[in-house]
């Protein structure tokens, strides 16, 4: 069986450095808030090229918290319009809604599956003040066009970067794009921890700092608290480990582009529609770290008992769109028809991409798929 992901095997290449940093935390005798989150949050900040990095305790947390700390700060108010994109998960727009405000859904770019610039123009409204734009499957989302309506319209903007560390357009970060952005560690990601962890990064000091206390029971000095705060803290052991990660990161990086290439090439089979066309002009991966590979395909149920059987696992992402989730039925978004979003959560199937594949997997891998009809 090729897994979809053997987080097993990717982790045991670096299996001595863990060990070894976990046991230094365990030594220190501390182990909240302590030398290897600073560490962690300077040197990820640094990868990411922005001025501050906020350790919290998972990705959707630090979406919530930058919500949140806009709103201490008099910059959204309860009902303001965040434009977020229809095709995400759910985590995106649970974001908006735990903070009161209201999401306008706006269908994704059929070619990339991300948010779409023009539509995004399209609903801007008077009452709209954010845009959260997510950096679907690994590829930035069209953030020279999306930070031009912002400034445009006076709108902050937020990303989502959980599936996107490293993705860069310009030598330019994701992270590094919006007002402030959120980063998932949970362990399947690109930068993964051993278990849950996030952080926000931003080039903004007054948001960074509210940040940290809305992250730590509201508090910047032990027992005083400024705000009705959280406790959405980054674990000691989890930063040490993503410390010895994050150093091996772009190494990572490149094999998922290798295997997005071969796929990208080989794959053949009329049935299949690929994430990526080589046969555009000047194609540049550096956009897209490839957190997943995403075929679309109108024979999608066939197609994945067809895998299996031949020993390659695959994962939708997502089978259901966020405005046709149960949590969202007495919400409005829940009535509304987006047809290019609903089209792509019906067709869409993620094979596997992991830096630990090998080259005779991946072929194995390109040979099953140019024989399924």
């Amino acid at each position: 069986m090729i897994n979809f992901l053997d987080l097993k095997a990717i982790n045991a290449q670096y299996r001595q450095e863990l060990i070894e940093a976990c046991t230094s935390v365990i030594d220190s005798g501390w182990y909240i808030q302590g030398v290897e989150v600073q560490k962690f949050e300077k040197e990820f900040a640094a990868y990411c090229g922005t001025e501050h990095c906020i350790g919290v305790a998972n990705g959707l947390d630090a979406l919530i918290l930058v919500f949140r700390a806009w709103k201490e700060l008099g910059k959204l108010k309860e009902g303001d319009e965040v434009i977020v994109p229809a095709n995400t998960y759910i985590a995106s727009i649970l974001a908006v809604t735990e903070n009161k405000l209201k999401p306008i859904l706006v269908e994704p770019d059929p070619q990339t599956f991300n948010i779409c610039p023009t539509k995004i123009r399209e609903a801007i409204s008077k009452n709209t003040k954010a845009i959260l734009a997510v950096h679907l499957y690994g590829q930035l989302a069209a953030m020279p066009e999306i930070m031009a309506l912002a400034t445009e319209h006076d709108l902050l903007v937020l990303e989502d970067s959980a599936q996107a560390h490293g993705a860069e357009i310009n030598g330019k970060r994701a992270g590094n794009w919006g007002h402030a952005s959120g980063f998932s560690f949970y362990p399947g990601k690109n930068l993964g921890a051993l278990g849950d962890a996030g952080a926000v990064t931003t080039n903004d000091a007054e948001l960074a700092k509210v940040l940290r206390a809305l992250s730590n029971y509201g508090s910047h000095k032990k027992y005083e608290n400024l705000y009705q705060g959280v406790n959405s803290r980054l674990d000691e052991i989890q930063a040490a480990m993503l410390r010895v990660k994050l150093k091996y990161l772009d190494n990572e990086t490149h094999r998922r582009r290798e295997i997005a290439t071969s796929f990208a090439k080989k794959i053949e089979n009329p049935l299949l529609s690929l994430p990526i066309n080589f046969d555009s002009v000047n194609i540049n991966l550096s956009n897209h770290v490839f957190h997943l590979f995403v075929l679309r395909t109108a024979k999608r149920d066939e197609l994945q008992n067809y895998l299996i059987k031949n020993g390659i696992q695959t994962v939708i992402h997502y089978p259901i769109p966020p405005h046709k989730q149960k949590a969202y039925f007495e919400n409005k978004i829940s009535g509304i028809f987006l047809p290019i979003t609903e089209l792509i959560h019906k067709e869409v199937i993620s094979i596997p991409i992991s830096p630990v594949m090998t080259d005779e997997q991946v072929q194995f891998v390109i040979d099953v798929l140019n024989k399924f009809s």
